[in-house]
């Protein structure tokens, strides 16, 4: 008998996993890029924009996700949603991006915390490399063990996330001057296309720190009492990350001038340092890795799920079909990503791996998932779901245009290659189906699995 997943994940282990990835190193390293594209104060509107959008997109994911709570997360949700005709296809062009931008979003953390490192050690390009390629197989070797073990992970990692967030802000708040940024926030702005358009590039990078609210819906599988649990998570986790991004923003610039938070590649460690010395600017900087790490532990914990749900449902290559016969973990999905990301740290930039990591999954997984939803709510009805969100179906409509504009935002270089990745995978579609290397009828995952 094959070995299946086991629902062991509480609401605390849910939330813990979200919180943990959404941090990472994404906040510490482009607090200074947002604040150079917004030129002025007022940068503390792109992370107010990234919360936003993150909310209004929870909701899709929260009614997806309680309704359909398996390993794979969106994976499921298109393939229900666009029916018979569509769903394979779309589903398969889901999990074919996921197996290039999941190993990118490993890369970033690990790239990140190679970069940040630089502050204790001033590596060269290489030994960065070595840096980020060793933690990509660290966390692979954390994650090769049962589900239970990592729920204790997660939380222990959590903590240590938050006691960190915590540190940084209550700087600030002691420093004496918490609120001025606040009451400086409109200082110079102009409502015209160039704020319009700044605001959009700078929200591409804090979304990008935004990223992973919905990890849960990944390990729908492993969840208890996931129709409650799943939304829930979600909203406590963006609610939680948006106090303390935008209090740890509020923090740094109560203390150090604009010009200093522009230009300083370690501007949260020389915050800490102007406050209470270079001692306490490695502490945190230790602390700040440490963040960086449990990010992305979480991500590919998440994302290890996908392609073992697409396999499952026969809509994928059967390869990674396969749960670990002792440790009841798909660890065929896990080592293929965990050696992608190997790769991809090795070879790209954090700049570049920030964009194409938003340009490539927006058509898809986010744009393509919202309409996905009213789909499966025309054909379904309103009773099929478990959570409904509040005025449907205006946060779905209002979540695609702003996706829209984001993608717009990532540039045209970054559109033409989420474009080209997309078409690659409809061409492998195709082939496989010919060469019936996925099911003709993609058969639906056994009711046990959901509940």
């Amino acid at each position: 008998m094959n070995a299946k997943l086991e629902r062991k994940l509480s609401l605390l282990h849910a939330t813990a996993i979200n919180m943990i990835d959404m941090v990472g190193i994404g906040p510490f390293v482009v607090l200074s890029v947002v604040a150079q594209i917004m030129g002025g104060p007022y940068f503390l509107y792109a992370w107010i924009a990234g919360a936003f959008l993150s909310y209004v997109d929870a909701m899709v994911w929260s009614q997806l996700g309680a309704a359909l709570p398996r390993a794979g997360g969106s994976f499921h949700f298109l393939k229900e949603g666009y029916g018979k005709k569509w769903g394979q296809m779309m589903s398969f062009l889901f999990v074919w991006q996921t197996m290039i931008q999941a190993p990118l979003v490993i890369a970033s953390a690990a790239i990140g915390f190679s970069q940040y490192a630089n502050y204790f050690f001033h590596l060269s390009f290489i030994q960065e490399k070595a840096v980020s390629g060793a933690v990509v197989i660290l966390v692979i070797s954390l994650l090769y063990r049962k589900i239970e073990s990592i729920g204790k992970i997660s939380v222990f990692l959590w903590v240590g996330v938050l006691g960190t967030m915590a540190w940084i802000i209550f700087g600030g708040i002691a420093h004496g001057n918490f609120l001025e940024p606040i009451k400086h926030i409109n200082d110079g702005i102009e409502l015209k296309h160039g704020f319009a358009a700044a605001l959009g590039f700078a929200s591409v990078k804090t979304i990008y720190s935004y990223l992973g609210y919905y990890n849960v819906c990944h390990l729908g599988g492993e969840i208890k009492n996931p129709s409650k649990n799943i939304p829930r998570s979600m909203f406590i986790s963006i609610t939680g990350i948006a106090i303390l991004y935008l209090a740890m923003n509020i923090s740094v610039a109560s203390v150090l001038p604009f010009q200093t938070i522009v230009e300083s590649k370690y501007v949260v460690s020389a915050y800490i340092q102007a406050l209470y010395g270079p001692n306490a600017g490695a502490i945190v900087t230790v602390l700040i890795l440490l963040v960086a790490f449990a990010s992305l532990f979480a991500a590919t914990l998440g994302y290890s799920r996908i392609p073992y749900a697409a396999a499952q449902d026969k809509s994928f290559f059967s390869f990674f079909a396969k749960v670990h016969p002792t440790l009841h973990f798909p660890h065929r999905s896990l080592l293929v990503l965990g050696a992608i990301a190997f790769v991809f740290s090795l070879l790209f930039r954090l700049k570049e791996v920030i964009d194409a990591i938003l340009a490539m999954r927006i058509l898809i997984q986010f744009i393509g998932q919202a309409i996905g939803l009213l789909l499966l709510f025309k054909r379904k009805g309103k009773s099929f779901f478990p959570w409904k969100m509040p005025l449907y179906p205006l946060p779905l409509i209002l979540a695609i245009l702003i996706w829209i504009f984001i993608f717009i935002s990532t540039g045209q270089k970054m559109m033409i290659g989420g474009l080209v990745v997309i078409s690659l995978g409809l061409i492998v579609f195709f082939i496989a189906k010919k060469m019936k290397w996925i099911g003709e009828e993609a058969t639906k995952v056994a009711d046990i699995e959901a509940n």
